[in-house]
């Protein structure tokens, strides 16, 4: 079964004007693209990219309102970066009170940073045709903290807001075009159903490419 997450915002969004990049994202774009670029591996982008992630999310000032709305019955991916060669994206996840991810096996690597709220992540194995085995209590992320995927430890991650009346941000990193990418989600009895998730941006708001972040970067 093929399903995807909302895409579509209220009308007040029907006439956006994208801002410029905040300062803050576009030297963290810069940065992390350089790192997909030169590292040897994937658990070393996780390693060094995990750095430069916490670096951003420590202070609240890179995202524009814009690509921070939560919305009813379901969580929202937007799309922030979009590279040309589909290495990477850069997304921002909100979740309303309540709200939660079912258990995903991700096809790529993922960096997350917690920008504002809680949230819960919990790892869980995942045997073939049982149910999915929690590793570990869930862990809180606050804001600044940071967690990594690596898709060949075989585990599934469940995403929730820890909170019953503030949304959760996050931002993510993938490694590849995840709005378009087959995703794996595990139900409690261990069934497995594909999902594309898409993209929560509006017509009009299109995410930064490298043409956005092609001005000077000033220190």
């Amino acid at each position: 079964m093929r399903t995807s997450f909302p895409t579509c915002l209220p009308d007040l969004f029907e006439a956006i004007v994208r801002d410029p990049v905040p300062p803050s994202l576009k030297r963290f774009i810069w940065d992390i693209q350089s790192v997909v670029e030169l590292a040897e591996s994937e658990r070393e982008i996780t390693l060094i990219g995990g750095d430069i992630v916490a670096r951003l999310v420590a202070t609240d000032d890179c995202l524009p309102p814009a690509f921070a709305t939560p919305g009813e019955g379901a969580p929202r991916q937007f799309h922030l970066y979009a590279d040309a060669m589909e290495r990477f994206c850069v997304v921002s996840t909100v979740l309303a009170p309540g709200q939660s991810l079912p258990i995903l096996r991700e096809p790529v690597w993922e960096l997350a940073g917690l920008l504002r709220g809680a949230a819960t992540r919990q790892r869980f194995a995942l045997p073939e045709g049982a149910p999915p085995e929690a590793k570990a209590p869930p862990s809180t992320l606050g804001p600044g903290k940071v967690e990594s995927y690596l898709p060949k430890s075989g585990e599934g991650i469940r995403l929730a807001n820890a909170s019953a009346d503030a949304p959760a941000i996050l931002i993510q990193v993938y490694g590849g075009e995840i709005g378009t990418l087959p995703r794996a989600a595990i139900t409690a009895d261990g069934g497995v159903s594909e999902i594309v998730t898409g993209y929560a941006n509006p017509e009009g708001l299109d995410p930064y490419d490298i043409l956005s972040i092609q001005t000077q970067i000033v220190d």
